[in-house]
């Protein structure tokens, strides 16, 4: 097969969820471990660090990943889903796989496929666990794909597992409570292995710790141990000044993604930094000083409040949940400009109501869907947000709701595409 025809067979013969939703969630581990033992369990050939949290874990999975391979690492990257082209989710030192391995991988597999019938998540986890070990990585940075107890990347052992935060997402398959969703993702702490949890509410607190302890997981709260004393933010850099709680230590650090809302994920990577360092990693401050201001150049993300272009400001941002969305709110309340124009498209299983009612009413709105069967029809999702009072109209494609929003802006005014990872990767496309 060509890369294109294996995407097609791997897109559309295999359960995919950004398609189907739900229905492409296995909820349990039993395929990921049968492909890993017909590869001879690639994952255990190399060091990994899990990382899971309903926002923010891929902004962390990559920061840290630019801090270990300024440290002198050769670092794979595990990320989903995709925003251009697949092979952005299977990085090796921010270079993506090529689309022989590709193609040789899922030829490999392929009778096995028609045996077991994984979903496409299973299929790539394990794809990318091959990658890392044929590649001979020093440390894998393994984001989770949707909870973590059940998620297939959980068949692996870290050095270290991450939770950045809880919030309402998923709640069809994770559960309705902050307490239910805090449980799925605990599921990652593992047995005498570091935990460090990035932001924990009064009612995910007792969670972790009853996880950390029945698994004997020294744990640590990041926000205990630091906490942002000044920030400013810029179109391509956020300044922060971090104090250390216990010392008052300050710190300046510059990290060219310039959403705020990194000051929290910064907080925790500076301290898996640190506990990395402890088991002996060059993760220096000085280091991870280096590191931070090639984030994006190191590892290759995008789709974080990124300028795409100036006169007027275009910004897309792959916030789609209500946690996303409150921190975009704060983050134009910093923002100077004339008009604000919203180019947004949804996901039918988010909470649309949740997520509308927390936007400005004085925007201009631009609806639309991504290119995928889960997407919300723009006509519906424009109705929805009518009734809460933001106004605007509907538009068939990605495309043609960012041109009308370019022809109405003036050059003083602020275009944010927001809403679903797949209406940003539509507009990178482009």
């Amino acid at each position: 097969m060509t890369y294109k025809e294996t995407l097609d067979y791997l897109f559309n013969k295999l359960p995919m969820f950004s398609h189907i939703g739900a229905d492409a969630f296995k909820k349990d581990l039993t395929n990921t471990i049968i492909l890993c033992e017909a590869l001879e369990n690639p994952h255990k050939q190399f060091k990994s660090i899990h990382i899971a949290g309903t926002n923010g874990k891929g902004s962390t999975s990559h920061i840290l990943a630019a801090i270990l391979q300024t440290g002198g690492y050769k670092i794979g990257l595990y990320t989903s889903p995709h925003l251009v082209d697949f092979r952005e989710r299977i990085k090796v030192n921010g270079v993506w796989c090529d689309e022989q391995f590709v193609i040789d991988f899922t030829e490999r597999v392929k009778p096995l496929i028609e045996e077991i019938f994984p979903s496409f998540f299973e299929i790539t986890v394990a794809m990318a666990f091959y990658y890392f070990a044929q590649q001979k990585v020093d440390v894998a940075i393994i984001e989770v794909g949707l909870g973590g107890r059940l998620d297939s990347t959980n068949i692996i052992t870290p050095i270290l597992s991450i939770i950045t935060n809880i919030g309402f997402d998923h709640i069809n398959i994770l559960g309705n409570t902050l307490e239910e969703i805090a449980f799925e993702k605990a599921g990652i702490i593992k047995k005498n292995i570091p935990v460090i949890i990035g932001e924990a509410l009064r009612e995910t607190r007792p969670v972790f710790i009853e996880k950390a302890n029945k698994e004997n997981a020294p744990i640590t709260f990041a926000q205990e141990k630091r906490y942002v004393a000044d920030f400013k933010s810029e179109p391509h850099l956020l300044s922060v000044e971090v104090a250390t709680i216990h010392t008052n230590e300050h710190e300046a650090y510059h990290l060219d993604l310039p959403g705020i809302y990194q000051r929290k994920n910064l907080l925790t990577v500076l301290e898996a930094a640190q506990q990395l360092q402890i088991q002996g990693f060059n993760t220096s401050i000085e280091v991870v000083k280096k590191a931070l201001p090639n984030v994006k150049k190191l590892t290759g993300l995008h789709g974080r409040w990124e300028l795409i272009q100036k006169e007027p400001n275009i910004i897309v941002d792959v916030a789609h949940n209500e946690d996303g969305i409150k921190q975009l709110v704060t983050q134009l309340e910093l923002c100077t400009y004339t008009h604000l124009h919203i180019v947004i498209g949804m996901a039918k299983d988010k909470d649309i109501y949740g997520v509308l009612a927390l936007l400005p009413k004085s925007a201009t709105y631009y609806f639309t869907k991504a290119q995928i069967p889960r997407a919300l029809n723009e006509e519906t999702l424009q109705s929805q947000a009518k009734s809460l009072g933001l106004n605007g109209s509907s538009f068939k494609s990605v495309n043609d709701a960012l041109q009308a929003a370019k022809t109405k802006a003036h050059k003083e005014d602020l275009i944010l595409v927001c809403g679903s990872v797949f209406v940003v990767g539509e507009i990178l496309l482009y």
